[in-house]
Formats: structure tokens, C-alpha cells, sequence
């Protein structure tokens, strides 16, 4: 269970990488859209901390898309 969570949160931040990159935006700007550090975008993006759900509310506000396809993947 746990090891498949865990894939979940690393399939959901390589979504978000290749969707930003569409989006053409740095983390930077990204971060600056969704009022959350830089340094949060990576370690989503990464897989590394697993998000939360207002987090989860503004990155595809700040994307222009809605969040079933961020869940997309």
C-alpha cells in the first residue's frame, strides 16, 4: 500500500513537471502564480512531500486547467 502511494505522488509530480512546461512556466513563476515557495514546486515535482489540498486547488487555477486533468496521468 504504502510503496503504491508512494508511486502515485512521483506519477502526480511528473504530470505537473510536463504540464508547467506546456504551460511554458518556470517554477519560479509558477510558485509566484500559486503563492507557495519555489522551492515546494520542486519537491512536488519531484515526488518528494506529498500536496496539499489547497495547494492542489491553485495549481491548475495558476495552469489554466482543472484539477481532473492535473489528476490526469
Amino acid at each position: 500500500m504504502i510503496n503504491s502511494n508512494t508511486q502515485y505522488i512521483k506519477d502526480f509530480g511528473i504530470n505537473l513537471r510536463k504540464l508547467r512546461r506546456i504551460k511554458r512556466l518556470s517554477q519560479e513563476e509558477l510558485a509566484f502564480d500559486c503563492n507557495i515557495a519555489i522551492s515546494q514546486i520542486g519537491r512536488i515535482e519531484r515526488g518528494e512531500v506529498n500536496t496539499t489540498l489547497s495547494t492542489l486547488y491553485t495549481i491548475p487555477l495558476a495552469l489554466e486547467i482543472t484539477v481532473p486533468e492535473l489528476l490526469e496521468f
